[in-house]
């Protein structure tokens, strides 16, 4: 079986300026610790080959032995198995994290705690209830049927169809399907698309039900970093995208370019002209997950990847998937795929082995919303601009040694912590009143402990008290372990 590799060059982009450290440190015991550290950030994924000594010596400018006593370290800590003859992959430590106290006390909330676990907003309530009444007027049309609607009813489709024809994408009605839900269209795609056992390129990180959804399928995601220090539109790497698709002759790519969960980040132009020439050139389809491209607080985003694929002649490489449940309320079960005619007949025809359609009622009450949906929209991006903004503020004053990245919009924080702890944080969260959801969870086997996500959909007196309490487990956590982690300066 193929071994995927990173280059020298990415892992030397990555390192940063690893050797500006203030301790004496030899290099090869520096350079270790900072690979090390890049494995804790889902920077190098697990099972990945690194650089052959010779490689990775040229690209930093080190002597051969300086790389091989690296390599030597991180095989001893277990972070390297190595064979006669083939390069060393990454691997995870087998030893047992160190216990935390009170840990059998950690899923007991105390009092009224801040569910900060949680990436949604509640219903707008009037516009719910107006939509819910619009649509028990509308139901005696559809009483005389059976009211088994696999694709969806015609006019939710329209009114899908025509939002994607607003943003410079011409769709037609036959190209939508409706689904209950983004998640439940993944699903779908996932069971057309790959078999088990086929590799699924993600984001890195990434959202964790999509990450869950292709390992209950039998496929094997392959994670390609994001950086947020590329930049707010910058964070992707087109060319690991690229060498990831070909190297493991991936079938199918889940993406989340549209103000990403969880770092926010929005994929620019360029980027999205280029993963739509990606898609053509390995013969991938790409997924693209535009279920928060209504929540820009920044600047709207440019026009969907589909519609650079689109340009190129090669449409049916990328397919796209949206949902009414973050941009509007989750309790609206109601999403949807864009797509070829073709694909969408093959979902049609495997969707019955699932369900046999969204329900009628809710397919009604969404096509009332989205139908005039803008004022809406915008009352909730000004809801969630003042609420970054509370956020960002409490975590200055509470925790100023934490690294946030801030996106053009989304509804997160992806905060970056000094030491690796966000699993053991998570466990003792509840204890200080506030719910959390560790950084591995949005990654591939253990990444990102030095990371956690912090929604900012609560209400501003919540988040006030939910960073003050991540604030006060943190100084908890600092009591019950010996934080000495190196840090890499990056």
């Amino acid at each position: 079986m193929m071994i995927r590799a990173i280059g020298a060059g990415s892992l030397a982009r990555d390192l940063g300026t690893w050797q500006d450290t203030d301790d004496a440190r030899p290099a090869y015991r520096a350079l270790a610790d900072g690979i090390r550290l890049l494995v804790h950030d889902g920077r190098v994924p697990l099972g990945v080959a690194l650089p052959s000594e010779r490689e990775l010596a040229t690209a930093l400018s080190l002597s051969r032995t300086t790389i091989t006593s690296a390599y030597t370290v991180l095989r001893e800590q277990g972070y390297l198995h190595s064979r006669q003859g083939a390069r060393s992959v990454v691997a995870k430590p087998v030893d047992a994290p160190r216990p935390v106290r009170n840990r059998d006390r950690a899923a007991t909330p105390v009092g009224d705690a801040v569910d900060l676990s949680d990436a949604s907003m509640p219903a707008p309530g009037p516009e719910i209830e107006a939509a819910y009444a619009a649509a028990l007027r509308a139901m005696p049309a559809y009483l005389t049927g059976h009211g088994v609607e696999p694709i969806g009813i015609p006019g939710l489709r329209a009114v899908i169809a025509r939002r994607y024809a607003e943003r410079g994408l011409p769709t037609s009605v036959e190209q939508i399907m409706v689904t209950t839900g983004a998640q439940h269209a993944l699903r779908l795609l996932l069971g057309v698309l790959t078999d088990p056992g086929d590799r699924v390129v993600v984001d890195h990180p990434t959202y964790p039900n999509a990450l869950e959804a292709i390992r209950r399928h039998g496929a094997r995601p392959v994670p390609v970093p994001v950086r947020p220090e590329g930049g707010a539109d910058g964070g992707w790497d087109p060319d690991g995208l690229r060498s990831a698709a070909r190297q493991t002759a991936a079938r199918m790519a889940y993406l989340i370019p549209d103000f990403h969960n969880p770092t926010g980040l929005c994929l620019g132009e360029d980027g999205r002209a280029e993963l739509a020439r990606i898609a053509r050139e390995t013969r991938m389809t790409v997924v693209v997950d535009e279920t928060m491209v209504d929540l820009w607080l920044d600047a709207p985003p440019p026009p969907s990847v589909a519609s650079y694929a689109h340009t190129l002649g090669h449409g049916d490489s990328v397919v796209t998937i949206g949902s009414t449940g973050k941009s509007l309320w989750g309790g609206l079960r109601v999403g949807w795929i864009r797509a070829d005619r073709d694909l969408i007949t093959r979902l049609t025809g495997a969707r019955t082995a699932v369900d046999l359609g969204t329900p009628v009622m809710e397919q009604l009450a969404a096509a009332h919303l989205l139908a005039d949906v803008d004022e809406l929209l915008a009352g909730r991006r000004a809801q969630l601009r003042n609420q970054r903004a509370v956020m960002l503020e409490e975590l200055g004053t509470h925790l100023p040694g934490w690294e946030c990245s801030v996106g053009r919009g989304g509804m997160s924080l992806w905060v970056r912590m000094p030491e690796p702890v966000s699993t053991a944080l998570a466990a003792i969260a509840p204890n200080h009143g506030v719910l959390l959801a560790a950084g591995p969870r949005f990654g591939v086997q253990g990444a990102f402990e030095r990371f956690v996500r912090l929604p900012y959909t609560r209400e501003p007196d919540d988040l006030r008290r939910g960073a003050a309490a991540v604030a006060d487990a943190y100084r908890a956590l600092a009591t019950d372990r010996d934080l000495t982690e190196p840090r890499l300066v990056v």
